[in-house]
């Protein structure tokens, strides 16, 4: 194969200024879908890292209480009955067997961490001010590892024990309190208690900083009226988009409500899909408009080397190691590409955050520059370079020797 590689390296020297054209087209194409996937790529872990950092994969809750009709459709006289079923007031409910349940998901493939809740909707007050909240009892250790509040803490630390609460910025801010400050909290029912502020957390949603409060699991579960019960498993699972399948295999070995954050987000994921298609078509017209460049030089090398090519398979040449010439080519030609592109996109992706970012500093349009998108852009644009040498090939192949030297 030593006589392809020579030939090839010599033909794209010796028109190195046509070469450094193309291998520039080449570059600046990958350039922008190294840039582009970057750029979709960003958006959408940051949505999901959004969306996901202050919900669980999966929601675990009671069956909904129905009413149950008393009489059928028709008497017995045939005479149809018109009915009308009122959904009931729901009540706060604890999961039945909740510690076998917890037992029970923890031990399913893919899940990696459960936190069981008593949770439902509150006040806080602190001297005349009252504002509505939203109550979670729960383990700390455990809550933390399905929803992250301990790296979110502003001040203070992340210890609910005993009388200790931990609150959203917001609220705090409402309420005017900070850390060693006293708060009451209150049930709908009138049950209350005095908790102390022990940590200040903000999770970058303005809602759940003003409504959220956390304690333990024992004081939850007074302030509730569900002594020992739970309202709510919460589940984390290793795989963000298989948390639909494990949904159902809890809701079927469970009998209970089972809810995945992809059903819940069902707006998000359309968003996210048409991302990933708007990411799709963009490297497709890419790929198309890199062949055809390749392509044109090709074809105009191969016209220009006619009597060259004719002199090698006059030699000896093999219609194969002519072939291999122009494959050669296109390889060279979408390796270097593809290093100008991959150099370009890199630059573009790294200093544009910088300069489209938010009055704090934070990047409006965050990137996700991985090793794997450098290596997926670089062997897209090598496979098509030999792709789009594969035209120009047939057409050497098919010079007969004699015709392609007789006017040298």
């Amino acid at each position: 194969m030593r006589l392809p590689w020579f030939v090839a390296l010599r033909f794209l020297w010796d028109q190195r200024a046509q070469t450094a054209l193309i291998v520039a087209g080449v570059g600046v194409g990958v350039g922008v879908m190294v840039f582009l996937s970057a750029l979709i790529a960003g958006l959408q872990a940051d949505l999901i890292a959004k969306t996901l950092g202050v919900q669980p994969h999966v929601v675990v809750s009671p069956l909904e209480e129905r009413a149950r009709p008393q009489l059928d459709g028709a008497d017995r006289d045939g005479r149809v009955i018109v009915r009308r079923t009122e959904r009931p007031e729901q009540r706060i409910r604890s999961i039945g067997g909740w510690q076998q349940v917890d037992r029970q998901v923890s031990r399913l493939p893919g899940v990696v961490a459960t936190t069981p809740l008593a949770t439902g909707a509150a006040f806080a007050l602190r001297g005349n001010a009252t504002e509505s909240i939203a109550l979670f009892g729960a383990d700390p250790d455990r809550f933390d590892r399905v929803v992250p509040l301990a790296p979110s803490l502003r001040v203070g630390r992340l210890a609910v024990d005993g009388e200790g609460a931990v609150i959203g910025a917001g609220l705090a801010e409402k309420l005017g309190v900070g850390v060693g400050d006293r708060l009451r909290i209150e049930a709908a029912d009138g049950r209350g208690d005095l908790f102390q502020i022990r940590g200040i957390f903000d999770l970058g949603n303005r809602q759940v900083n003003e409504r959220w409060v956390l304690v333990s699991l024992r004081a939850a579960q007074t302030l509730l009226g569900i002594p020992g019960g739970v309202t709510a498993l919460w589940v984390d699972v290793d795989d963000i988009y298989s948390a639909t399948r494990v949904s159902d295999q809890i809701g079927q070995t469970s009998g209970l409500v089972s809810e995945s954050w992809m059903r819940t987000n069902a707006q998000l994921l359309t968003a996210l899909a048409s991302q990933s298609a708007s990411s799709t078509m963009i490297r497709f017209f890419v790929i198309v408009a890199v062949a055809i460049g390749i392509t044109s030089v090709l074809v105009v090398s191969v016209v220009q080397r006619s009597r060259e090519i004719g002199i090698l398979r006059a030699m000896g040449a093999s219609t194969r190691e002519v072939q291999s010439t122009f494959l050669l080519q296109g390889a060279v030609i979408g390796a270097f590409g593809s290093v100008v592109g991959c150099l370009l996109g890199g630059s573009l992706a790294a200093t544009f955050p910088r300069l489209v970012a938010g009055p704090g500093g934070t990047p409006l349009f965050p990137v996700s520059l991985t090793p794997e998108l450098f290596l997926a852009s670089a062997a897209i644009a090598i496979g098509t370079g030999v792709l789009a040498a594969l035209f120009p090939v047939r057409r050497a192949a098919r010079l007969d020797p004699a015709v392609a030297i007789r006017h040298v």
